[in-house]
């Protein structure tokens, strides 16, 4: 039960083959929240790693917010925590040692009133698979143009 899309990372879907999807929550400073509110967010580049049982999100850029105060964070690309029940990070450990695959961040949502994000498990893609992809779109992108002008 998806809400309203923050920052989707459009980059992810051409670099990986996402196999899997998992929501999860994260945690953030109040200044993190108003400034994601505020759309200063950018999931590019950024990564999820499984470190002491404790799934994190490393190189997520959230701006700074301004009005802060004294007590805000100024590192705006903090490793941040994502919050999932322990046996479905144990599970996802056990498919990136066995398959060799990663977890990477594929949108920032609002559920509710709370901010989630959409991690998945993802396996990297080749060129030769990136390139058909791009011919896949652009012969879907022509039928929908020709069915648009036969009409």
């Amino acid at each position: 039960m998806q809400g309203k899309d923050i920052c989707v990372n459009r980059q992810a879907r051409h670099d990986y083959f996402i196999l899997d999807e998992f929501e999860a929550g994260i945690v953030l400073d109040g200044g993190e929240v108003k400034s994601i509110r505020n759309g200063s967010v950018n999931l590019k580049d950024s990564f999820c790693l499984i470190y002491d049982n404790k799934l994190l999100l490393k190189n997520m850029h959230i701006a700074v917010y301004e009005r802060a105060g004294a007590f805000n964070e100024k590192n705006s690309r903090r490793d941040r925590t994502l919050l999932m029940h322990k046996n479905e990070i144990i599970k996802l450990k056990s498919q990136i040692e066995k398959k060799g695959l990663t977890i990477i961040p594929l949108k920032l949502y609002f559920n509710k009133s709370l901010i989630k994000v959409s991690i998945g498990l993802a396996q990297g893609k080749h060129t030769f698979d990136k390139k058909r992809t791009l011919m896949e779109k652009d012969l879907q992108r022509e039928k929908q143009r020709e069915i648009k002008n036969y009409t």
